[in-house]
């Protein structure tokens, strides 16, 4: 018979997991989201009704009649009926109601665990800041929604990385946690030192690379040019004028912010060629294993952005480039905490 405080642990270790799953979850439908164009469809936050969906036409009908007062309606989806509305509405809706259950999932448990005394303080640290993020996730989420109901059809990308960054600090916050409770250890993340450095940079260029993914996303930048190896005719997109330093930061200007995704991972690979000559050359072989998932990931996250691309971006290898991106950050963190002290 196990113990009570085994019965915690294993509890504890399960909700763990499960609300991994769940924003992984969150993460995948958030891109659905916005492939199919459904995130501005409701219109009003909605922190405490809307958990119910519209059950009859008069209620559709309101929903549809606010749908239709923003510039996304009057401009591109104009001749748009309810049933194509419902669509829409529906992918949000179950967007809003994950965000909903991944905030209780999380708290309430938490208060229990915290109520036993028997899960480590610094754990349970680690966990009211996940939920602090969650809420704040939440309220990021409708800025980002509110960027497009008064004077753009589509919700600002700068805004729609944002919440996107936010979600991978959530849901890498969770997996740093899981690995230490299961291997009944402390690592810190953040302890900069020489052998750290060369993990914290692949994390951090990673985490660039799916910012961009977020602009290329936000901004449609993928409809630009859609043939690979080459931007149309040329490796630099003949559209792109650089006259001066600050031009190559106009992250609104489509075709530069697709340039900077496809050369990021370009550098991503080489990088990761570098980190494995390293790894073979300081005879880390704990790091081996691992290693080789990271590449495979890699290599599959190279494949998928391609066909992506040159599909005219097909909505489920969009997708499935987006899975396969937490999978390599989870791949990245698992590298960098089995390499950590």
């Amino acid at each position: 018979m196990l113990s009570k405080e085994a019965k915690i642990n294993t509890l504890f270790k399960f909700w763990l997991a499960i609300s991994l799953l769940l924003v992984f979850l969150i993460i995948i439908v958030g891109g659905f989201t916005r492939l199919t164009n459904s995130g501005l469809s409701i219109v009003e936050w909605e922190l405490f009704k809307g958990v119910l969906p519209p059950l009859n036409d008069t209620t559709w009908n309101l929903y549809f009649n606010k749908y239709k007062s923003i510039p996304q309606f009057k401009i591109i989806n104009f001749d748009m009926s309810i049933e194509e509305f419902k669509i829409i509405f529906y992918w949000e809706y179950y967007h809003r109601m994950l965000a909903r259950i991944i905030g209780l999932f999380f708290l309430i448990p938490l208060i229990f665990f915290y109520l036993t005394k028997r899960i480590k303080k610094e754990y349970l640290k680690i966990c009211l800041i996940i939920f602090f993020l969650i809420i704040f996730q939440g309220i990021i989420g409708w800025y980002m929604v509110k960027s497009g109901l008064i004077n753009n059809v589509s919700v600002s990308h700068y805004r729609l990385a944002l919440h996107l960054s936010f979600a991978l600090i959530i849901i890498s916050t969770i997996f740093w946690l899981l690995k230490n409770f299961s291997e009944k250890k402390y690592k810190y993340f953040f302890i900069f030192t020489k052998n750290n450095f060369p993990y914290h940079f692949l994390i951090f260029i990673i985490f660039i690379q799916i910012i961009m993914g977020a602009f290329v996303s936000g901004l449609d930048a993928g409809m630009i040019y859609q043939t690979w190896p080459l931007m149309g005719n040329s490796y630099f997109p003949n559209d792109l004028v650089i006259n001066e330093p600050k031009h190559l930061l106009k992250f609104s200007n489509h075709s530069l912010v697709q340039f900077y995704h496809r050369n990021f991972a370009y550098f991503i690979i080489l990088y990761v060629i570098f980190l494995s000559i390293f790894i073979h050359t300081k005879k880390k072989e704990n790091l081996f294993k691992p290693l080789k998932f990271l590449i495979l990931i890699v290599f599959l996250q190279v494949t998928i952005g391609v066909a992506t691309l040159i599909s005219g971006l097909n909505i489920y290898l969009a997708s499935l480039h987006q899975i396969m991106g937490v999978l390599l950050v989870f791949s990245a963190l698992n590298l960098h905490y089995l390499n950590a002290k």
